[in-house]
């Protein structure tokens, strides 16, 4: 149960939008293209060459002047519309679509959810049932990550090629799939191939999700709608543990399904991504998206000639492969991203999750309760975070999701040693059940959920597809591992586990502030003109 309940609850932790620019405005700084003219032309047109690259440079400067502007303006917006009669009702009219995309949405988030969530209460009853070995049964809950692996390679490239909603229906797909399979299992194969199956649509839903959200929402929403993304993963979490003990397996199995339907409904009412839709050159799609998204009433024009002149400067370069993310122009957007998500896993949260259960039932605490426990205390603390993300920044919260982080883990790391030297063994079970909450809380106040939405925030719409997957595969390989070598560390050394976990998070601090920039209040398009500049 420990190994299927660790992989599991890795991408509550982590999650799963995905999953949207700091795009690289000026990257038509292309040198070495120059360099052969200048080296293989002649004279005259070495001459033209060099005009031109004058005139790139001259477009950078304007374009980044054009993007300038309408960002003032649309500071103002809101003011306008109050100062020319408008009401904070009208406001929230206009925004009713953005609120109904999101939430349908965030219904893939929930199947993420119940994905991750289903295998730990129905572990006695399946192995029963189906008369499945121990191994057997940790065969059914591993091939859960292996699945969403092969999801975060294909997300990127899915929903660049067939758009947000596509990917999203693609995924739900998976998922319907995966979970009749699993409802209609008569041996551990097709178990294992719908197991497979859903975890594909996490690991698809874990990317496309806060991309779209981040795609689709204004800038002084963005952050706390794409925490909703991860709010829901806990919340089905929460939800798939406490009705698990009431219903069979197969009944829970088929409530997993309820939340694709809606998905499936809801993605004929509501608009594709606006930015998707101008990237892909559909200009009377992407007019119509944004004003439906914006409000009838809205003026659009601004925004609509902001992002369709940074589309067409970005058509302007090369589709970006792999190995085109390692070039100096992408460096700190990759950067950023992978090494928000080497952090929040590398961290310790599947390997802590992994033996939560064990540290309760060891202080002479209920094990069910205090994994209720902590299934609400993670669904409250992410909530909280939701509300102040747009607040307080994204800064701020990772900087005290990190300190929280290394001080659960100093608490545990200490009962442990007081406990294996005999020091205050009373007191040792209770400091080891605080230190896990305070971890938990900590982590999804900040580390859970804000990694995806700076993720969604940064990556330059042309390299979006391939950096969003990479950032999500390093994400799920982060998952594994942490959970593959957390049974080794203790057998290392109990204590010395969580002071390297400890040692972690303390350089994820470091991160935060050296490398990490604030996105709050920033169209998609300013955060990639602030990060050239810088």
């Amino acid at each position: 149960m420990a190994a299927s309940k660790n992989i599991l609850l890795s991408p509550v932790f982590c999650v799963c939008s995905l999953k949207t620019s700091l795009e690289d405005t000026f990257l038509l700084e292309d040198t070495y293209t120059n360099q052969q003219y200048i080296h293989l032309a002649s004279e005259e047109n070495k001459k033209r060459a060099m005009a031109k690259n004058q005139d790139i440079e001259k477009a950078e400067n304007s374009l980044q002047e054009e993007i300038k502007v309408p960002l003032i303006s649309q500071e103002k917006r809101a003011e306008n519309v109050k100062n020319c009669g408008g009401s904070d009702k009208q406001i929230k009219e206009e925004r009713c679509m953005v609120y109904l995309s999101t939430f349908v949405a965030v219904c893939g988030s929930y199947s993420f959810g119940s994905c991750a969530g289903y295998s730990s209460p129905t572990q006695s009853a399946i192995r029963d049932d189906l008369s499945l070995s121990l191994a057997e049964y940790s065969l059914f809950g591993s091939i859960l990550t292996f699945g969403a692996m092969i999801g975060a390679i294909t997300s990127g490239k899915i929903a660049d090629y067939i758009g947000r909603k596509g990917a999203m229906i693609v995924s739900s797909g998976f998922c319907v799939a995966g979970w009749l399979s699993i409802y209609l299992a008569k041996g551990a194969l097709p178990l294992d191939i719908g197991r497979l199956a859903t975890g594909y649509g996490m690991g698809v839903f874990s990317y496309v999700v806060p991309v779209f959200i981040a795609e689709i929402s204004p800038k002084d929403l963005r952050g706390a709608l794409t925490t909703i993304n991860q709010l829901m993963i806990c919340t089905a979490v929460s939800v798939s543990f406490i009705i698990g003990t009431f219903l069979t397996w197969r009944a829970l199995a088929i409530t997993g399904i309820i939340p694709c339907a809606v998905l499936l409904v809801g993605l004929i009412i509501i608009p594709e991504s606006p930015r998707w839709l101008a990237k892909n050159g559909n200009k009377k799609e992407f007019e119509a998206a944004l004003q439906r998204l914006r409000g009838k009433n809205a003026n659009i024009s601004e925004e609509a000639a902001e992002i369709q002149d940074y589309i067409e400067t970005l058509e302007k370069l090369p589709k970006a492969k792999i190995l085109d993310l390692f070039q100096k122009r992408y460096l700190s957007s990759v950067t950023i991203g992978v090494g928000l998500m080497v952090f929040q896993q590398f961290g310790g949260i599947n390997g802590i999750c992994f033996y939560t259960s064990s540290i309760f039932e060891s202080s002479g605490f209920p094990a069910n309760v205090g994994t209720i426990t902590y299934a609400i205390l993670q669904v409250i603390i992410t909530a909280l975070g939701a509300t102040l993300i747009d607040k307080a920044g994204r800064k701020p919260l990772l900087l005290v999701s990190a300190f929280g982080l290394v001080l659960g883990c100093l608490l545990t790391g200490s009962s442990y040693y007081l406990k294996e030297h005999g020091i205050a063994v009373n007191a040792t079970p209770a400091l080891a059940v605080i230190g896990i909450l305070v971890y938990i809380g900590a982590f999804s106040v900040g580390m859970g959920a804000v990694p995806w939405v700076v993720m969604s925030e940064i990556f330059p719409i042309n390299i979006k597809g391939v950096a969003g997957s990479l950032a999500t595969l390093v994400n799920w390989f982060g998952a594994w591992t942490c959970s593959y070598t957390f049974n080794f560390l203790m057998s290392w050394s109990t204590y010395g586990t969580f002071i390297l976990y400890a040692a972690v998070n303390a350089l994820a601090i470091l991160f935060v502030i050296i490398v990490v920039p604030e996105t709050k209040g920033k169209t998609l398009e300013q955060l990639q003109a602030v990060i050239n500049v810088s």
